[in-house]
């Protein structure tokens, strides 16, 4: 790295959305694909169009609570002069014993029955059901295929299944699957001292690549948690090889901003491409793009706050592209902001808050920070109020959106 840009800092931050749309041009769908089980397929994305292999219903139901008739035998019954019909008698047979038999909602059919009467339309005397409403044939009923035709076509290459379809399959007689396989993402945590197990003097536990990995996994994607590398550049050099070799996306940990022992924006500019390295968020401006063998790197910085923001603004878009589908943007909820907050202007700044409730309306209280280490400003908070560049500071009162981060898609 040119040492003056030590010394002088990110004068020059590439804006979120185009650093973004140049991680675009990095990642491709992945183009495996298994068959896993209807039962095992929530949140996966169809690599083959799906379509029934039996109707649904299979056979005539009871679309409601009531009484399974002829619906011949209901004609010209009224309020004055009910249907008279046998409870439990035979259905279908001579008109002096028409019969009506109770069914609940989802039962089958009995032999010769049409239709049914709803609960209100009739009521059981000793015997005797009285009809006072008239039902036309299939009144009530569920039909076969109604729901669901055989060999009808359900799902199309490209859709991510949600748990109501995977209920709709299994009725349909789908059992399994073909899917995309899951994005494999290499977490490669950077820089001295970091350890996996009790501290010792001038140590610090590993963090950032378990909620890294934790995220990718919410994401839909597969994550490989690797061990700490030292800041040395060809130690990181190597990690980055090495990564890319196994994974489809590779995010690093640390290392990113402008001190000595930064080296992973060098270290990935030597072995590989580093297209983009500081970027106009706040936190998070430390993060560098780039790729390794056609393997895109995602640098995000060192730090929970800015490693979060990093992960959710660049590494959740990848691992939804390379999944097949398109980025969406996590949900948001209204608040009312607690107090002014400031911004830098041509900045995207991510201001961590947590929710409260003041005369019945939320309020977006936000969290101070006491530095980018911070555990507890990421731990505590709710959701991010997202200041866009063009704003300078949001006053106290404004109704903000609130993002909430910890969505999964």
């Amino acid at each position: 790295m040119d040492e003056r840009r030590r010394e002088s800092g990110f004068r020059e931050r590439t804006r979120i959305d185009e650093a973004r749309a140049a991680l675009r041009e990095r990642v491709a769908a992945v183009d495996r694909t298994e068959t896993v089980a209807v039962a095992a397929a929530d949140g996966r994305t169809l690599a083959e169009s799906v379509a029934s292999t039996r109707p649904v219903p299979g056979e005539s139901r009871a679309a409601v609570d009531g009484f399974a008739v002829s619906a011949s035998a209901t004609f010209g019954a009224s309020d004055r002069s009910p249907a008279l019909l046998a409870a439990g008698g035979s259905i279908g047979d001579t008109e002096d014993m028409r019969g009506a038999r109770r069914v609940d909602a989802g039962d089958p059919l009995p032999s010769g029955v049409d239709a049914v009467v709803p609960v209100g339309g009739a009521t059981r005397v000793d015997d005797t059901v009285e009809v006072f409403d008239p039902v036309a044939v299939c009144d009530g009923v569920a039909a076969v295929g109604s729901d669901v035709a055989a060999d009808e076509p359900l799902y199309e290459p490209g859709h991510r299944l949600r748990p109501p379809d995977l209920g709709l399959l299994l009725a349909a007689g789908v059992e399994t699957v073909a899917v995309g396989d899951r994005s494999r993402v290499a977490v490669v945590p950077t820089g001295d001292g970091l350890v996996t197990a009790e501290p010792g003097p001038g140590e610090s536990v590993e963090t950032d690549s378990l909620t890294v990995a934790r995220l990718v996994e919410r994401w839909g994607g597969v994550a490989e948690r690797r061990e700490p590398v030292p800041a040395d550049r060809t130690a990181i050099a190597d990690a980055l090889r090495d990564a890319a070799a196994a994974a489809d996306i590779v995010a690093t940990t640390g290392g990113s901003g402008l001190g000595q022992d930064d080296l992973v924006p060098d270290a990935l500019a030597g072995v590989g491409d580093l297209d983009v390295h500081g970027v106009a968020a706040t936190p998070g401006e430390s993060l560098g793009l780039g790729a390794v063998d056609e393997t895109p790197v995602v640098v995000l910085p060192g730090g929970p706050a800015a490693c979060v923001v990093g992960a959710m603004q660049f590494l959740r878009p990848a691992v939804t592209w390379a999944d097949g589908r398109e980025h969406e943007e996590p949900p948001t909820g209204p608040a009312m902001l607690a107090r002014k907050v400031p911004s830098e202007p041509g900045v995207r700044t991510y201001v961590r808050v947590r929710f409260d409730a003041e005369g019945g309306q939320r309020v977006a209280v936000p969290i101070r920070s006491d530095g980018p280490l911070s555990h507890a400003s990421v731990g505590l908070a709710d959701g991010w109020v997202e200041i866009r560049e063009g704003i300078e500071g949001l006053p106290e009162g404004d109704l903000v959106a609130v993002q909430r981060w910890g969505w999964s898609p």
